[in-house]
């Protein structure tokens, strides 16, 4: 008798424990493939990388695939074909599509402030002298594009249509340095990098300047995928949130700037560029960084620049943002 009852205790008690193990494991038999815009990808995507590298997503039991596609743009779409599962893609484009054609994304997580400059290799330019140039962008119609047509609301005079966009993926500051081109629409780590190949940048706009409460970049998911992959989706975010954390610590430079690798920038720019990042606050590490007034605002310039149709009102913050996934991952990296 009491031998039975003892091995119905550990027979219990093994049950338990394979229970208490079955989270995690359940969540790594889900793969979430995460897609990051530019090839080489863009700097801001480092978090995922960090993330892979430093076992963050192993950490809370995500089984996670990073994919590289050509612009963020592209990559939401892939999410509304079902084809990937997240994607950090450029706010503005988000907006226009959910506001445009109703598709169903929803927003979990975000990198609030734009580093966008319009840059020119050339001497002694204003904005004015963007007029019949050709400008770099990502696509027509992609962030850099989108990015481009709101920084020219800061140039009075000047329309997007008096620009000629060449569309050239990732590889704008690329073809500066190589001579190829004059303008394009930047990020901070091109500006770091063209300086390092002892180029001149002169910046003619800056989106914080132009547009100070626009919104960056957001992590989408289609909204049915949310509600049948939740949990794996909350260990993917909490990983994110803890790679956010990691990179504002100094003395992991190093590790960031090796992380970095994949965006074609030697380990001295990537140093660099981390620390142009870090001194506007580019990875939300203390919130889900979707504020509400960002949001809303970077919704009522698109609508102001035509890129939402007339016919159409912006989406509300309310429909595009699911602040509950971002809590349930924070609570679980505390």
């Amino acid at each position: 008798m009491i031998r039975r009852t003892f091995n119905l205790m550990a027979g219990g008690a093994l049950l338990a424990a394979m229970l208490m193990g079955a989270g995690p494991a359940s969540a790594q038999a889900k793969k979430i493939v995460v897609a990051i815009p530019g090839i080489p990808p863009i700097f801001s995507v480092t978090i995922a990388f960090v993330a892979e590298k430093q076992g963050f997503f192993k950490k809370y039991g995500a089984n996670v695939e990073i994919r590289p596609f050509d612009n963020g743009t592209a990559a939401a779409r892939a999410v509304v074909a079902g084809d990937i599962d997240l994607a950090w893609s450029p706010t503005p484009p988000v907006i226009n599509q959910v506001s445009n054609a109703g598709v169903p994304l929803v927003a979990l997580y975000g990198m609030p402030n734009p580093d966008w400059v319009i840059g020119t290799t050339e001497a002694g330019k204003t904005c004015k002298d963007l007029v019949g140039q050709d400008v770099g962008v990502d696509s027509i119609g992609g962030a850099r594009s989108v990015a481009l047509r709101s920084m020219l609301t800061g140039c009075p005079g000047v329309k997007i249509e008096d620009t000629k966009q060449v569309a050239l993926g990732s590889s704008a500051g690329p073809a500066m340095i190589a001579g190829r081109l004059q303008y394009a629409v930047l990020h901070l780590d091109d500006l770091v990098e063209i300086s390092a190949q002892g180029k001149k940048l002169n910046v003619l706009l800056a989106m914080k300047n132009t547009n100070p409460t626009s919104h960056y970049l957001t992590m989408v998911v289609r909204k049915d995928n949310l509600a049948k992959n939740r949990d794996a989706i909350v260990r993917t975010v909490a990983g994110m949130i803890e790679a956010a954390r990691f990179m504002q610590d100094p003395k992991n430079a190093d590790a960031v700037a090796d992380a970095a690798a994949g965006t074609g920038h030697n380990k001295e720019v990537n140093k660099a560029a981390l620390k142009e990042f870090l001194a506007i606050d580019f990875w939300a590490a203390k919130d889900d960084g979707l504020p509400r007034n960002k949001i809303e605002a970077t919704a009522a310039l698109m609508k102001k620049i035509g890129a939402i149709n007339p016919d159409k009102q912006p989406v509300s913050y309310d429909n595009l943002v699911d602040g509950s996934v971002w809590k349930d991952a924070n609570a679980m990296v505390k």
